[in-house]
């Protein structure tokens, strides 16, 4: 779940992260590692929130395009997730997602630590897709 990429970073500036979320010890495994499995579920909950604003209502995951794990996540991380709209179809849309991790340490280390693509489409009361709304 890791690379070799260990460069430090900052939380975007003039952005509000969607999410925050610490992880807890059921998070993770025997070592403190934190299940990638956890991560994609939070990341998942992130993008849906610009998805269901621009939906103006119920949104579905239909794709996860793209998700790389970048650094380890460990329980006590606080995670923030920012999520923007890249691309909107007829009844989709598209969300990146990147996550940073401040350790709570000393120095409050900050490293990002996944990056993700996931569609999302709008769906009605009977979850059949509909068009999204005009702005």
């Amino acid at each position: 779940m890791t690379t070799a990429d260990h460069s430090s970073a900052t939380l975007p500036e003039g952005r509000d992260p969607v999410l925050r979320v610490m992880p807890m010890p059921a998070d993770a495994n025997i070592h403190g590692d934190v299940f990638g499995g956890w991560i994609m579920s939070q990341v998942d909950i992130a993008g849906s929130v610009p998805a269901a604003r621009r939906a103006a209502g119920r949104v579905a995951t239909v794709a996860v395009n793209a998700f790389q794990f970048k650094q380890p996540v460990f329980v006590g991380d606080l995670l923030s997730f920012y999520a923007t709209i890249t691309k909107t179809g007829k009844t989709s849309v598209t969300v990146s997602v990147e996550v940073y991790a401040e350790r709570h340490r000393l120095d409050a280390e900050v490293v990002k630590v996944t990056e993700a693509t996931l569609t999302y489409v709008a769906t009605d009361e009977a979850r059949r897709s509909r068009p999204l709304p005009t702005l």
